[in-house]
Parts: C-alpha cells; structure tokens; sequence
C-alpha cells in the first residue's frame, strides 16, 4: 500500500474521471446490470480508469454509513475498513478544545484529521503510506477544511510547535491482524507521546487490556447503538474520569464515567434475584467496568456480584446505556425443560444471550426456534453463582 501510485488518482480526479465518476453515482450498479454498465464505460473510457472509478464508486456507497459527505470522498478498501465512523470521530476532536496546533499520526484517508480540521484546529496529518496522504488531502477539502500532509514514519514526525496528538496505531500486518495489545507503532511509544507534546489520544481496540494503560490516563469505550466499536486512551490532560462509556444513538450522544467495579465483586450495590424487568447493559458499558454505575443511576440491582445483568421489580425508565427486557420467567437453568416452557410462553422466533454460562449461543438458538407469535430473548447467567435461565420479552 505504501506504493506511490498517487497517479492513478491524480487521474481519477482529472476531467474524464470526474465525468466517469458523475455517470456511475446515478447509474444502476446493481447485478447484471453492473456488468453492461462496465463494458459500456470501457468503449468510451481506458479500461483500468473504469476499474478504479467503479471500485471508488463502490467504497463510498459503503462508506455512506460512516461518512456523510462518503459521496465526495476517497478512499480504499483497506482505508475505509480502519478509519472510524464521522460521528466518533468528531467526538474525539471534541476532546482536543483548547488544543491549537494537533498532529494525527498514522492519519490514514483522514477520518479523524478532517473532524479535527472542522473543529477549528491547525491540523498536520503523518502516515507512511502516499494514497491515503493524497486521500486524506482531497477528504478534507471535501469538507471544506484545510489540512498539511507529511509523508513519514511517525516516529521521525515533527511535533515541535504541537500541542496535542491523536494517533492510531496499525494493529494489522502484513500477515494479517496483530494480537490484541500488539500495534505498530507500540503502544508504549504512543504513551510517550503525552510527555512530548502535553495532550494525547490514543485510538485502541475495545478489548484492550485495562491494566495496560497508565492509572492517570482515561480509558473510553465507544459503542454505536450497541454496537462496540473501539476504546481510546486519553493522557492526563484530556482525562476527565478513569474509564468512560458513549453510546452513539440517532437521540444523539450519551456518556457515562467513574471508576470501574473493583475486581472482588465488592460494588456497594445491593445483589438480589431476578425481578420482572431486566436491563442488558450496553458492550461499552460492561468493558468500561461501570455496570455499578449504571445501577445507581437505573436504581436497579445486580443479579450476581460478577454478572452484568441489572434487575428491578418496577418497569424502569428507557436508557442508552442498556437494553431493557420483560421477564416473563426466571429459574434455574434447564435446558431440557427449555422447548417446552417457550411452547407454553407462545415463543417461535428466540435469541440467546449468555453471560457467565458456557454454551454455543447459535446452536441453542436453532434448536430453540418454534412456531409460537411470541420474539423472546432467552438468558444464559448466573444467579447467586448457581446456572439460571430467564425468558425475556421486549416492552
């Protein structure tokens, strides 16, 4: 990837690649229909500039869901599948107010050096790789922002005059994805970071390692509805909280902190059995250790000191941090009475969800489908550390 062939798309964006790019953005793409589309365009058009341009076409149909302006923007396979969603990002940028001059290291097509652009900062974009510097260039100017591109390692970027980093570490090789943990550059080095330049962020994988990261520094777990996306490390001067859960949802975006559940299971909050309603908490919630949290703020109970289930005889309040469910019943877990208790409940269609159980969850799934009226979400947990089953239903 780190080839220059900045050319091809010094083409793509030229005259007869603009007008290519036009006639395919409201052409139909879809099946066949695709094919006669393409041997059409190479009767008029160099066969390899057609290639490009449907490949292009093709990413930004797919990056619609991340990016609002996708329709505008570059990118390549590889590019998209890293870069963050538009709405993390600038989430992210958000943390950096106050910072003048930010430098994004491992920039990539520029998801977060255009959201750092558009927030106002003075934004120095360094990546190795030469297309997704040009793509990062033409990305910003798509959203109107004016950003400078440096080809480097970055650990030869300079960062005098810098007064806050965000770097993303490439946690895939050429062999394909690197262990949980592992990145190039080490994430010890993107810890020195803060020390060089005063303010740092660092973008993780969400199952990164608590005790990996600095007992000063703030741990973020970022979740798209309920979706799980990726964590971020904030240096000390960008913490607010010890760890931190934000959910993304269309009512906008929701953030919960403190410090996580003490290892032992001793929580302070009250541990009882199951009642009549449930709350799930969101993955963000549950990595950031702040299930306790949740349930003083839900006024809810914790069904086992280790579970992250929450309970509450009252229909509680809906929340972003967790999903809510109806219990219809709630025993010890017995697998062999299951198919009949869900004939009985009027269940047909089932989802499974486990925490503190083993089981393979597709396979109960399959073999616990009928032909009831009823959508259930059957419970595989733990209750006062014995195996319990519940049968939940959305309100």
């Amino acid at each position: 990837m780190d080839r220059d062939d900045t050319s091809r798309w010094d083409r793509l964006a030229g005259t007869d690649g603009t007008a290519l790019l036009d006639r395919l953005a409201g052409a139909d793409r879809s099946g066949d229909a695709a094919l006669r589309l393409g041997t059409a365009l190479r009767r008029e058009y160099d066969a390899g500039l057609v290639a490009d341009a449907m490949t292009l076409t093709e990413l930004r149909d797919r990056a619609s869901a991340k990016f609002t302006l996708a329709g505008r923007m570059w990118f390549t396979r590889d590019g998209l599948e890293q870069a963050s969603s538009e709405v993390l990002a600038r989430h992210r940028a958000a943390r950096f107010a106050g910072r003048d001059r930010v430098a994004d290291l491992c920039c990539g097509i520029g998801g977060d050096l255009v959201a750092l652009a558009v927030a106002g900062h003075e934004v120095t974009g360094v990546d190795l790789d030469p297309t997704h510097l040009w793509m990062a260039g033409r990305n910003a100017t798509a959203h109107g922002a004016a950003v400078r591109t440096v080809r480097a390692d970055v650990r030869d970027a300079d960062l005098s005059g810098v007064d806050g980093v965000f770097v993303d570490p490439a946690r895939r090789s050429a062999g394909g994805r690197m262990r949980t943990g592992d990145s190039e550059p080490p994430l010890g080095w993107c810890l020195d970071l803060a020390g060089r330049t005063g303010a740092a962020g660092i973008k993780a994988a969400p199952g990164i390692d608590h005790g990996t990261v600095p007992p000063e520094w703030e741990l973020e777990f970022l979740a798209l509805g309920r979706e799980l996306k990726e964590s971020a490390l904030w240096s000390p001067a960008l913490a607010g909280a010890r760890t931190r859960a934000t959910v993304f949802d269309p009512a906008g975006t929701h953030t919960i902190a403190g410090d996580p559940d003490p290892a032992d299971g001793d929580t302070g909050v009250a541990v009882g059995p199951p009642g009549a309603w449930l709350l799930d908490p969101n993955p963000a919630v549950t990595r950031a250790g702040l299930v306790s949290q949740l349930a003083r703020r839900t006024a809810t109970t914790r069904i086992d000191p280790r579970i992250a289930f929450l309970t509450t005889d009252d229909e509680p309040a809906p929340t972003p941090f967790a999903r809510v469910l109806r219990v219809l019943d709630s025993r010890p877990w017995d697998q062999k009475r299951l198919p009949r208790l869900l004939r009985e409940l009027d269940v047909g269609a089932v989802d499974v969800r486990r925490r503190g159980l083993a089981g393979d969850v597709e396979a109960l799934a399959r073999t616990l489908r009928g032909r009831g009226s009823r959508h259930a979400t059957v419970v595989m947990t733990r209750v006062d550390d014995r195996p319990w089953g519940l049968v939940c239903v959305a309100p």
